[in-house]
């Protein structure tokens, strides 16, 4: 991920707590629920969705202030990064959801900006170790078919 998208978004989380409104919060806040439902070993694919979901809520917050087509291309980015990066991130993520979450309840629009440069770099790392290791042989990892255990806002997260 290159240097100018993980400032965008920074400068997009920064102007969002700004703009935060009640709606856009409990929007943020279902979002990360519904993501720690799904399970990142059987679902990755939904759940990197999930994550990256995270990214047009924050520009929902400033639809006005930046064009969509841009942010609309940089969340695009971030979740193709998730699903290079794999399951992996999956806790990194959700920490740093909750955490910028916090931060943005808290109105420190410095604390989640940083909050939000900080996780796409590491994002960034893991995806460049991921590139650079050599193909895996997933055949003993459940595709898909694997049975679910049903969520209700609480922190069920089968890895």
């Amino acid at each position: 991920m290159d240097e100018q998208i993980i400032e965008l978004y920074a400068h997009v989380t920064r102007t969002a707590c700004l703009r935060m409104t009640p709606q856009h919060l409990a929007a943020l806040q279902s979002s990360l629920d519904q993501t720690s439902c799904l399970s990142a070993r059987l679902q990755w694919d939904r759940k990197a969705t999930a994550h990256a979901e995270m990214f047009n809520l924050l520009a929902d917050a400033v639809a006005e202030a930046l064009p969509s087509s841009l942010l609309s291309s940089a969340t695009g980015r971030v979740h193709d990064l998730m699903i290079t990066v794999g399951p992996a991130a999956d806790g990194i993520t959700l920490n740093a959801r909750r955490r910028l979450l916090t931060l943005i309840r808290a109105g420190d629009a410095d604390g989640a900006a940083e909050e939000i440069e900080r996780h796409l770099r590491v994002l960034s790392f893991m995806g460049r170790l991921a590139s650079a290791a050599p193909p895996r042989n997933d055949t003993n990892v459940p595709r898909g078919g694997g049975r679910v255990a049903a969520c209700s806002g609480h922190h069920r997260d089968e890895r």
